[in-house]
């Protein structure tokens, strides 16, 4: 321990950091050179979990005592994760501690859901709004906003997340977003009863969006104003209206899944897109007639809706350069690429019709070169579909099938049947996997995601926001 407390002040502090705050403080016991150094530690973070069931109290006069005590002039971050019980916090005590201390991370985590059944809300002050100046990165879970009746002022937010979140109304999440002028990343996980209608994002300076629906709300819909938005995903089931208001120049990439009587306003703002990952319910008129995607290079499309069909060749039509092909079933929109769910076809869906296209789309005669299928089950109209990619693609190298059957006399007569279909490419691989393939999600995976976990990690990793396609 001698060696230890030789280190500078900062490279302990340093260390501190990574600890949770009750651990921390009892590092004060160790030596009279350790007696203080904990009150100057720059990063609190409070877990209710770590007292026993019962021991409430005990847990808020250690968070009272220890931000009382506490000396650092600056905060990097103040994390606190309150249970149901949340009588036993102030959580007022804790915003005013962020905001003389001039927090630059906060996150605020109720363990509960947002339902009309919770008991004790935690309602955050409305001085959250205006003095959190110096906040660049703020995660709200399963709190009541208050109405800001008063200016909102986040001039330095950035990173904005907000999971199961009340708000007083539908014009309070508008004004909310207009008092953050540079914020850049955006992620909405809305609940049921959250008072809002039309949730309508309009931030000029959004680069990253996630909004989801826990559950289907069909009431509600959204309006997305966002020209700077480079990576978007959105998964949203409704009767409402659901659309984008400009045109997206530097949209690189999109992860959707939505369910709407009308997606006109949504991919025809898209054309920009390099990357999409697409399930619609209503994909019968999926854009108007005329828009191109010239720019889309990977296409993973879900088969899960009867017009799928429809949809995939007016997508290939339509994309000249496109050279990655995916189909599946499953569409992964997570922040944990390991956890994946099945996107199944509703039994009362009829099947969809093949008509052969009188022509081939370029992409498939001069850029497609992966072509690849998972849940692929050998039916009538998808043996066509892979028969008339496989046959007309000139550059194709690999092709890769993903059986949905196990059975291996099955999936050897379906292998058979596409090994002698014809190959416009010489050099194409015909191969079928023996299990899934690995998750792969444009979202997760993406530059500005993994930027964003590398700077802001404790408040943005895999497990704060998640979409899952139900």
């Amino acid at each position: 321990m001698d060696r230890i407390s030789e280190l500078p002040d900062a490279l302990l502090l340093k260390i501190l950091s990574y600890l949770p705050t009750r651990e921390v403080v009892t590092t004060m016991v160790l030596s009279k050179r350790w007696k203080y150094l904990y009150t100057f530690v720059q990063t609190l973070e409070y877990d209710h979990k770590s007292y026993p069931d019962g021991e409430d109290r005990s847990f808020s006069r250690f968070v009272y005592s220890s931000l009382l005590l506490h000396e650092a002039p600056v905060l990097k971050g103040l994390s606190i994760l309150l249970g149901q019980n949340t009588g036993a916090i102030d959580i007022g005590v804790c915003v005013r501690t962020a905001i003389k201390r001039h927090a630059r991370q906060l996150n605020i985590e109720i363990d509960d859901t947002c339902s009309t059944e919770t008991i004790n809300p935690v309602v955050l002050p409305t001085s959250l709004y205006t003095g959190c100046t110096m906040l660049v990165s703020l995660r709200l879970n399963s709190v009541v906003l208050m109405d800001p009746s008063s200016t909102v002022s986040f001039p330095s937010l950035r990173t904005l997340v907000l999971i199961s979140v009340k708000y007083p109304n539908n014009e309070s999440v508008p004004k909310i977003l207009a008092g953050c002028p540079v914020l850049e990343n955006l992620f909405v996980n809305r609940c049921p009863g959250d008072n809002v209608n039309l949730f309508v994002v309009r931030v000029p300076t959004l680069k990253i969006l996630l909004l989801q629906k826990v559950s289907d709300i069909h009431a509600d819909g959204f309006l997305i104003d966002a020209p700077c938005l480079e990576l978007m995903g959105i998964n949203v089931n409704t009767k409402g209206f659901c659309g984008i208001e400009h045109n997206m120049p530097n949209i690189d990439a999109a992860s959707m899944c939505v369910t709407c009587n009308r997606t006109e306003q949504i991919l025809s703002s898209l054309t920009s897109l390099q990357q999409l990952r697409l399930c619609l319910m209503t994909s019968k008129d999926a854009y108007p007639e005329g828009i191109a995607f010239n720019r889309l290079v990977e296409l993973t499309l879900c088969t899960c809706e009867p017009e799928w069909l429809n949809l995939l060749m007016r997508l290939l039509k339509d994309s000249p350069k496109l050279r990655v092909l995916k189909l599946e079933q499953r569409i992964i929109l997570t922040m944990d690429p390991c956890e994946c769910q099945v996107h199944l076809r509703e039994a009362v869906n009829p099947r969809p019709c093949w008509n052969e296209p009188t022509h081939v789309p370029s992409c498939l005669l001069s850029s497609l070169e992966t072509f690849q299928w998972s849940q692929y089950e050998g039916r009538e109209e998808e043996i066509k579909v892979a028969q008339f990619i496989i046959r007309n693609s000139a550059c194709l190298k690999n092709a890769t099938f993903y059986p949905k059957s196990t059975d291996p006399v099955e999936k050897l007569e379906m292998l058979i049947e596409l090994s002698v279909s014809p190959r416009s490419s010489s050099i194409c691989q015909l191969d079928f996997g023996r299990a899934a393939p690995t998750a792969w999600d444009i979202f997760y995976h993406h530059r500005l995601m993994k930027r964003l976990r590398q700077t802001c990690h404790q408040y943005v990793d895999k497990k704060i926001v998640s979409l899952k396609y139900r």
